[in-house]
């Protein structure tokens, strides 16, 4: 049950689309006839709505801190819960299993899980966003880390979970990746009109 319980509760709390229901209810409309076409927050600042990224962004990042806190205190394994919000959010049943890139997600179960490793992966997105604009690099080179971190520190379950979600991040960024390396990445704050842009 200890393992049972965390995959369940994690996968519905990471599932839950925020993105799309801020947007939806703001009456912008389906945030993935926008951009992207993605539910994150990345996307949502193309409508122009800094608010709504915002809110996006903690809320995403909250329900797998969520997911994490309640295992914890419920005496489960948190690392199961913080994987299994993080694929909730990439794969939603709700959306025929199309959610966003997990990014958000990402940090907010890294956060929960041991919040040093946490700051230090947040530098490195905020290092790199900063000197590059490029939302998609800063998450990749920050995902790639975590795992290295958290074992250095100490947490080889939690840099196994880590690792898994480091994995699915770069899978869900192959477009990104592509655009990188052709130099048509669009950068933070873009708007695009069509589907199929970033993160």
């Amino acid at each position: 049950m200890t393992t049972v319980l965390p995959l369940l509760l994690g996968y519905l709390l990471g599932s839950v689309p925020f993105g799309l229901v801020i947007t939806k209810l703001a009456g912008l409309g389906d945030i993935r006839q926008v951009g992207s076409g993605n539910i994150g927050a990345t996307n949502v600042l193309r409508t122009g709505r800094k608010d709504l990224a915002l809110a996006t962004l903690v809320l995403d990042g909250g329900k797998g801190a969520i997911a994490v806190v309640i295992a914890m205190l419920a005496g489960w394994r948190p690392e199961i819960a913080a994987a299994a919000a993080f694929v909730g959010h990439c794969y939603p049943v709700w959306l025929k299993f199309k959610g966003g890139k997990g990014v958000a997600t990402f940090f907010g179960t890294l956060l929960a899980l041991f919040y040093p490793a946490g700051f230090f992966a947040a530098a490195i997105w905020l290092g790199t966003a900063f000197l590059t604009k490029f939302s998609s690099l800063s998450a990749l080179l920050a995902a790639a880390a975590t795992p290295l971190i958290l074992f250095s520190m100490g947490r080889p379950a939690y840099a196994i979970a880590a690792f898994v979600m480091a994995v699915i991040i770069y899978l869900r960024h192959e477009e990104n990746i592509k655009r990188l390396i052709n130099g048509e990445e669009p950068k933070i704050g873009a708007k695009k009109e069509q589907p199929n842009a970033t993160a």
